[in-house]
């Protein structure tokens, strides 16, 4: 039966209006809102229904699963079907067109036809050649063919030629439909510009072949390749400024273009963006004198040092040294790390600011949108409003670096020798004579580079007491919220933008300004409150915040279940989860421990608490009197203030120094009672875990006071929520 239905499905014959009214049977049986996979859909078609005229639901779909096959099929089934229809009107659209019947054969060059008449002769003699090597043979062969002989494949060639335009005319006549689309986009388009690498590919190219006759185009992508890589910053400048080049007229030709001929319906966006690569465009702008980006914080400039003498060191191991070698700096060093970095920071807004006025205003929007600083405009000098601050010792007037020293030595001479020039026309100038100078007499400016950096770090470790800054007025505040929208409004026009803001503020109504008016109050009191402090270093200590003091035991956990979490978190068999997560789990799995494992920690946690004390006290011994009192103040006022202000650690002399964010200290007395209230406690903070980290200053004090929260709920109640919460907290902390 099977056999009979094949056989008279292969012999119906299905004409171009039978498939065209099978896909509207299709169409027609499809839901209304057909959002499943096509493969869905197919599945629960019913072919009975899709069936017409002599042709059976099975004939339906044998047809379909044929016609499907040269459709793409990640759409939805009724997608399929338009393109369908599509595709069986008009079979031989755009690159399809080639596979036509009527369509002429394009003719064979010389060379092919020479080597099609000679390749079963050698293939004859040589065996055991390969195709490649007797392709490689015959094309020698043409090459070392005199002209003579040539001529006989040549003249073949142009009568075929001539063949081919008569029948391609033909074929044009007989299918104007088809060949519409090829007479749109005719050979008039533009060319778009090469690359630099494809205009230095094509200069040396002819003089490659004049060395090797003989060189395959593989072999001479391969050598010119290499070449490349190997070429030169400033050869490589002279293609990459011959590019752009071609790449302004291309534009330019090319909007002309687009406006003379509408009906290709081509826009801007079909104009080739741009011909450098990422490397190529940095190489460009560095040479033009674009400053590099200085790192965002004092660690990752730590790292970026380090890692330039690493270079033996493995890609992935560095990072995890870089860690290390940080932990073990002092608080001062990373200190110092971070203010070069905030000194760098500020030399690179002066140098951007140099580089913008030296480029055309199109330039410098393409940076200011690489650098998604739409509001840093030229002249600005940043993009906070410091107007009435007062300047800080450590900014220096003008950026430090060897090719600005030069730029400066320069200027003045090549001013009165060129007065034709601009400033920005003289700035690009100086870059260019910078960038041909020889590494022998730039030796000379940066060892000024030097002289004038180890000055300034000089000056900024003598003005250490910077008073904090001065205190925002309402008008200040309302306009910093503010400024993003008004830059938006006025295309990036700060000077038009500062107009607008301060005609509004006048306008605004008391009542508007109100809220403005309670947040310069509060910014008021924190100028008050931090000039007082810094004039005042006792009132540090007496504010209760947290300190470190070196030397001093490292508290144990005190009780089974901060020793638990401990060791979960040290293991590193939950790192995969995020912290909240990691937390929970340590909780979950401490509640599933059998009484015996959850007294056995209990047992290693008073151990260890006993010990603890032993030391602690072998250390208060070793104390000088004046150290003694300072810490015995600083736990006396730490009970008095449960909750402690916001604000910087305090920095104490003799071994002294700031308290990392799980670090909590109490005296004797208070460990007692704390370890009294929590020994029978299943769950409390981890907030000692065994690998602390001095180096998140920043939210040092939130996370101090959440610890200390935690530590009053965890004695009240067993198993308390908020002791998880401070649990978290702090293990996030030990995890950096």
């Amino acid at each position: 039966m099977n056999g009979e239905m094949d056989a008279s499905t292969k012999d119906q014959v299905w004409t171009q209006d039978d498939l065209l009214n099978l896909l509207e049977a299709m169409k027609v049986n499809l839901p209304q809102k057909d959002l499943a996979k096509y493969k869905t859909s197919e599945s629960h078609l019913d072919w009975e229904k899709v069936a017409f005229n002599s042709f059976t639901g099975e004939m339906c779909k044998q047809k379909w699963n044929e016609v499907s096959k040269v459709i793409r099929k990640f759409r939805t089934l009724t997608e399929l079907i338009f393109d369908a229809q599509d595709f069986i009107k008009n079979p031989y659209k755009g690159k399809k067109l080639k596979k036509h019947p009527d369509f002429p054969k394009k003719p064979l060059t010389p060379y092919f036809r020479f080597f099609i008449e000679k390749r079963a002769k050698y293939a004859k003699l040589h065996p055991e050649m390969s195709n490649l090597d007797l392709t490689k043979i015959l094309s020698m062969k043409y090459r070392g063919l005199p002209d003579k002989k040539k001529k006989k494949y040549l003249e073949d060639f142009q009568k075929d030629k001539e063949t081919f335009g008569h029948s391609m005319s033909k074929f044009r006549e007989d299918h104007p439909d088809l060949v519409e689309s090829m007479a749109k986009k005719g050979s008039n388009v533009p060319e778009k510009p090469r690359t630099p690498q494809q205009l230095w590919y094509s200069h040396e190219k002819k003089a490659f072949l004049k060395t090797h006759a003989d060189a395959t185009t593989k072999d001479i992508k391969d050598s010119l390749g290499k070449q490349w890589t190997q070429l030169s910053d400033k050869k490589r400048l002279k293609w990459i400024a011959k590019s752009l080049e071609m790449h302004k007229a291309y534009e330019e030709v090319m909007k002309g273009f687009i406006e003379t001929h509408p009906e290709l319906n081509m826009s801007n966006e079909d104009i080739v963006k741009s011909t450098l690569t990422k490397a190529e465009r940095h190489l460009k702008d560095k040479s033009d004198g674009r400053p590099d980006k200085p790192p965002p914080n004092g660690y990752s400039m730590f790292c970026a040092e380090l890692m330039s003498s690493m270079k033996d060191v493995p890609s992935t191991e560095r990072m995890v040294m870089c860690s290390q070698q940080w932990k073990l700096l002092k608080q001062n060093e990373k200190d110092g790390y971070q203010k070069r970095c905030e000194q760098r920071k500020k030399e690179y807004e002066v140098e951007m600011n140099r580089f913008l006025c030296s480029i055309s205003e199109e330039e410098q929007q393409r940076v200011l949108g690489e650098q998604k600083m739409i509001g840093f405009k030229k002249g600005s000098g940043g993009s906070k409003k410091k107007s009435r601050a007062k300047p800080s010792p450590e900014k220096p007037k003008r950026p430090i670096s060897a090719m600005f020293i030069f730029s400066e030595e320069k200027r003045p001479k090549l001013q009165q020798e060129r007065p034709d020039l601009s400033d920005s026309e003289l700035t690009r100038l100086l870059a260019r004579m910078w960038n041909e100078l020889s590494d022998k007499k730039k030796e000379k400016y940066k060892r000024l580079e030097t002289v004038l950096k180890a000055e300034s770090v000089k000056k900024g470790h003598e003005e250490r007491s910077r008073l904090p800054d001065t205190p925002k007025t309402a008008q200040d505040i309302w306009q910093q919220s503010v400024i993003g929208d008004y830059l938006a409004r006025f295309k990036n026009d700060r000077p038009k933008a500062q107009k607008a803001m301060e005609a509004t503020w006048n306008t605004m109504e008391k009542k508007e300004k109100i809220m403005w008016i309670k947040k310069a109050a509060e910014d008021q009191k924190r100028y008050e409150r931090e000039l007082s402090e810094m004039r005042s270093p006792a009132t540090i200590i007496a504010s209760g915040k947290k300190m470190k003091f070196d030397g001093e035991p490292k508290k144990p956990p005190s009780n089974g279940y901060q020793k638990f979490s401990q060791e979960m978190l040290s293991n590193g068999e939950l790192n995969h989860l995020p912290m909240k997560e990691r937390m929970g789990e340590i909780g979950g799995r401490w509640q599933r421990q059998p009484q015996k494992e959850k007294d056995r920690y209990k047992k290693i946690a008073e151990e260890k608490q006993k010990l603890y004390k032993v030391e602690l006290e072998r250390w208060l011994a070793s104390l000088s009197s004046q150290e003694r009192n300072v810490y015995k103040e600083y736990n006396s006022q730490k009970r008095k203030t449960p909750v402690k202000p916001g604000g910087t650690a305090a920095k104490v002399k003799a071994k002294v120094t700031k308290k990392s964010d799980t670090e909590d200290e109490d005296d004797d007395d208070e460990e007692e009672e704390k370890e009294a209230a929590s020994s029978d406690n299943d769950s409390s903070s981890a907030e000692d875990s065994e690998e602390e980290d001095d180096d998140d200053d920043d939210n040092e004090e939130d996370d101090d006071d959440d610890d200390d929260e935690a530590e009053d709920k965890e004695n009240k109640s067993e198993g308390s929520s908020s002791s998880d919460s401070s649990s978290v907290e702090t293990s996030d902390s030990d995890s950096d």
